[in-house]
């Protein structure tokens, strides 16, 4: 999937890639910005597809290119459009070059899928893939038992600095622990063991939405390093 884009020269573009086998790499698509390039279309963010490309000695260059989904409805609708732009920056914050980065770009396919979804709330989208590529990442809380006891049958509270729940006997000294409702609670659960492609099958009430999107925030502050500029603009639309 195509995560950005840029100009360079007069017709060339300089593009970011998330792919299975290679992780995020960068390519240049030759000629792209001339009006009759078969890559004119092909380049774009969120386009969705097979790339043929070959590798240089420092760069890859983009031959040709197969495009299965564009993800159009996000051009006509701009507060879709940036929170998809969102998991792009996003997506492009946590992954690297030659990694595996298979289930983060399975996340990113149905997260985009989800948001042209009408029937799903694009805030709980974001809280949803969210939470799932911190999971990815190996830096998802602890939402099954105590992180300090593994007492799964005790009161907990939730704390983002202890990395998760904390129990009624283990939280003297916890500083920002929320008690969250059981629907909350199950939300997350759900998020954090479900398969990527059962992740956007449900909804939930304001107040869990409420909720879930204190928990994210707390994590977010944490573990994401970077201020992302179509976070910023998301913020002025809605």
């Amino acid at each position: 999937m195509v995560l950005s884009t840029a100009p360079v020269g007069e017709y060339d573009r300089r593009v970011v890639i998330l792919t299975k086998e290679q992780g995020k790499i960068s390519a240049f698509a030759k000629g792209s910005r001339r009006p009759n390039s078969p890559l004119v279309g092909a380049v774009n963010p969120f386009s969705f597809g097979e790339f043929t490309m070959y590798e240089g000695r420092t760069s890859y260059t983009i031959q040709s290119a197969n495009i299965s989904n564009y993800f159009a409805e996000l051009r006509e609708d701009v507060v879709g459009a940036y929170y998809g732009f969102y998991f792009l920056e996003f997506a492009s914050y946590y992954t690297k070059e030659y990694n595996d980065e298979r289930e983060m770009l399975k996340l990113l396919y149905q997260t985009l899928r989800a948001l042209i979804n009408p029937h799903i709330p694009d805030l709980l989208i974001r809280y949803i893939f969210e939470l799932k590529a911190l999971c990815i990442n190996g830096q998802g809380p602890q939402v099954f038992q105590c992180v300090q006891c593994g007492a799964a049958d005790r009161p907990t509270v939730f704390s983002a600095v202890k990395g998760g729940l904390v129990c009624e006997e283990c939280n003297g000294d916890v500083i920002d622990g929320i008690l969250l409702d059981n629907s909350t609670l199950y939300s997350m659960q759900y998020i954090e063991s479900a398969k990527i492609e059962k992740l956007y099958t449900f909804t939930v009430s304001d107040k869990v939405m409420d909720e879930l999107g204190k928990v994210m925030k707390r994590l977010i502050d944490i573990y994401v390093d970077k201020h992302f500029k179509s976070l910023e603009i998301l913020d002025t639309l809605v």
